[in-house]
């Protein structure tokens, strides 16, 4: 409540837009001069390699819906409906991964992503559709409260409807905003970016046009007289010995004319290296590894594996406690919340070689805090049946409490004496 006591004693309703959804303004010219937004950016191959591989991984780790039991334990909440709808498919039209993936690109791409809720009469939540970015604005009204408007096309707002904006409360709308400065609506990563990727692109398209232009360096045709055409000489030199296809062919010239190369050569601008050191770069921004967009230069055999583990820790792991969080907060009811959780399962990308593995679990067998079948599950095998002991825990029979320890011996020596 003191939160909306707040926004009342302004002496102007609060109607804008809040802080964080007017991040636009960072959109468009970089200073490469290259025009960057959503769409031109996932034309760098290194932007679009980083949102798959962040999207494929959060679409593809399973999400399952736990409920706390009386005994503290936790269990599968199978028989809930939110169990099914994001574990296997939020709508009649995608599956819980396509699902997944959209959402996860909008939040790499926008910073935020949003999904409607439909409910039934009863309130529960019976289908989640996504919703583009770019079409959402985060609004509060006079009294305070957050809510969502959502701009439709002409062609895809029905033809009865006339509106062209759709206002959405928090009860209809699943966001999960990316980071922001207010802590409501995420900033995109690559209108923060823009420069680097501004500067990735342009070395792109430079290198394009110099294998466009023949791979030579472009120059100056010297005529010892004066031409009485020259566009005309120019285009039958770059008819004659431009575009790639015409590379490497002996020029002829005529009447003394002479060519004079004057720009530098790429190696010389360290063009590779400036290519090399914008997809690192990029790779940063996302903080992604290097070696999982194709730069194999600083990886080897022996820490490419603890580079995939720092890759779950350090940048799966933030977005999975802000997907789960996200989801409980918008589709759980006050009482829900007190016993059901979302979980993603990352064990199987945290674990590491065979060798490693069984070493792991035989330690955990002999400590007695694993059963066979908890291991079993773990490597996707079939379950031991409770009679043949696969849900059994055991310890080493010479490890025994500190005060029993000497039992044996001591009851030994009583029987010799006696």
């Amino acid at each position: 409540m003191k939160l909306f006591s707040l926004f009342k004693s302004r002496d102007k309703p609060v109607t804008n837009r809040t802080a964080g959804s007017a991040y636009s303004f960072f959109m468009g010219g970089s200073s490469s001069g290259k025009n960057v937004n959503e769409r031109t950016a996932m034309q760098m191959t290194a932007v679009y390699a980083c949102v798959r591989i962040l999207s494929e991984a959060i679409a593809g780790l399973p999400l399952h819906l736990y409920q706390y039991s009386k005994e503290g334990s936790k269990e599968k909440a199978l028989a809930h409906s939110l169990y099914f709808l994001l574990h296997d498919e939020p709508n009649p039209e995608m599956t819980s991964f396509v699902f997944r993936e959209t959402l996860m690109t909008h939040l790499l791409l926008w910073g935020n992503a949003y999904a409607q809720i439909i409910r039934n009469g009863k309130g529960e939540v019976v289908a989640l559709y996504p919703l583009m970015p770019n079409k959402m604005e985060v609004n509060r009204d006079e009294n305070g409260m957050l809510y969502y408007s959502y701009s439709r096309e002409k062609e895809e707002a029905n033809a009865k409807d006339s509106q062209s904006s759709v206002k959405l409360s928090l009860y209809d709308v699943l966001h999960i905003p990316g980071l922001g400065f207010d802590g409501l609506v995420g900033y995109s990563p690559i209108a923060m970016a823009k420069n680097a990727i501004g500067m990735a692109m342009a070395c792109e398209e430079f290198g394009a046009k110099f294998f466009a232009n023949g791979a030579s360096p472009s120059g100056v045709l010297e005529h010892p007289g004066i031409l009485k055409d020259p566009a005309r000489v120019r285009e039958s030199w770059n008819a004659a010995y431009g575009g790639s296809a015409n590379s490497h062919k002996v020029a002829v010239l005529e009447e003394g004319m002479k060519y004079t190369p004057i720009s530098i050569s790429p190696n010389e601008a360290q063009f590779l290296e400036t290519r090399k050191f914008q997809i690192n770069e990029i790779a940063r921004i996302f903080r992604v590894p290097p070696h999982m967009v194709g730069d194999l230069e600083k990886s080897s055999f022996s820490n490419i594996e603890q580079q995939s583990l720092e890759f779950v820790k350090y940048t799966l792991d933030p977005w999975v406690i802000r997907w789960e969080q996200s989801l409980s907060r918008a589709l759980f009811t006050p009482e829900e919340k007190k016993t059901y959780f979302f979980k993603f399962n990352v064990e199987g990308l945290l674990r590491g070689d065979y060798q490693s593995r069984m070493t792991g679990y035989a330690t955990a067998r002999q400590n007695g805090w694993m059963s066979a079948n908890d291991i079993r599950e773990l490597e996707d095998m079939d379950r031991i049946s409770r009679e043949d002991g696969g849900d059994l825990y055991l310890v080493n029979g010479n490890m025994l409490p500190l005060e029993k320890a000497g039992a044996a011996y001591s009851n030994r020596s009583k029987e010799e004496s006696g």
